[in-house]
């Protein structure tokens, strides 16, 4: 059966004087039609070839030897490339644009910039579209998921209370603007962890871990540098945030607390310039 949005392995079951029809074998599936400027390739009949399939306006099954950068059931980053009234255009690799229709954005969209798109394979139209509105297709908690947990994420929107994120492809997050020690934009991929799984089963993400077991290695990380660098850090809490975060992936506040628990167990000296191991 064939998978429209999807890349399919079909064959070549006829040349044509402006490209080629593929076929899957089911007699039930339709042809598939690979125009010549969709096609980098040199084919003859018969021969097995690796194509992504969608539609034209049409409805007429159309593929391309070049996949797009994202295929149905896929979140990625695009570029808005115009607007209409009915809708906004995503450059995604192929020679024809990607619609996200007005009814599926999350805001208005602008001209030039990046957004977080899901792209899906719409029944009513047809059509292989786009969503910038991303909680009607990804869910807003995950069972397996739990607090300490490192994960990947996404940033796809700002709000009062933080920055929403795709977690691990699959799942919608936020990380509270108190949690996002570093700048972040849409857009912005980042390693991060679970801070917290809710009673409704919605998930708060953090940059670090502010657990115990985050602290403690920050301070193994902290004492390993300075053994590594004979003793001495020039990297004190008077250091820029941004020196920090550079050098240990931290916040600044996490780094002064570690190092002082450091110095109340004796493991360190601080004067203004330098820490040193003791």
């Amino acid at each position: 059966m064939i998978q429209i949005g999807k890349i399919n392995t079909l064959q070549v079951k006829e040349a044509l004087p402006f490209g080629f029809h593929l076929t899957s074998g089911d007699p039930d599936d339709p042809l598939v039609l690979l125009p010549n400027e969709n096609n980098t390739r040199s084919l003859k009949t018969g021969e097995e070839i690796a194509v992504f399939v969608a539609t034209d306006e049409t409805g007429t099954l159309v593929s391309w030897t070049t996949p797009p950068l994202a295929q149905c059931g896929e979140t990625v980053i695009l570029k808005a490339v115009g607007v209409a009234h009915f809708g906004a255009f995503f450059h995604w690799g192929l020679n024809k644009d990607l619609l996200v229709p007005s009814g599926m954005q999350e805001s208005p969209v602008n001209v030039g910039m990046n957004y977080v798109v899901h792209i899906y394979y719409d029944e009513n139209t047809q059509r292989v579209l786009g969503a910038t509105k991303l909680h009607k297709f990804l869910a807003e908690s995950a069972p397996y998921l739990n607090e300490g947990d490192s994960v990947s994420c996404m940033v796809y929107a700002k709000t009062e209370l933080g920055f929403k994120v795709v977690i691990n492809k699959q799942y919608l997050g936020l990380i509270f603007h108190s949690d996002a020690f570093k700048k972040l934009k849409i857009g912005d991929e980042t390693d991060a962890v679970i801070k917290t799984v809710r009673p409704d089963g919605k998930i708060d993400v953090a940059l670090q871990r502010v657990d115990k077991a985050g602290r403690q290695s920050l301070e193994e990380a902290i004492l390993d540098d300075l053994k590594n660098h004979g003793g001495i850090s020039t990297l004190t809490d008077k250091s820029q945030p941004e020196e920090i975060y550079a050098h240990f992936n931290v916040s600044k506040a996490a780094y002064k607390k570690a190092i002082g628990a450091l110095y109340k167990q004796r493991l360190i000296t601080i004067d203004k310039n330098t820490i040193r191991l003791v």
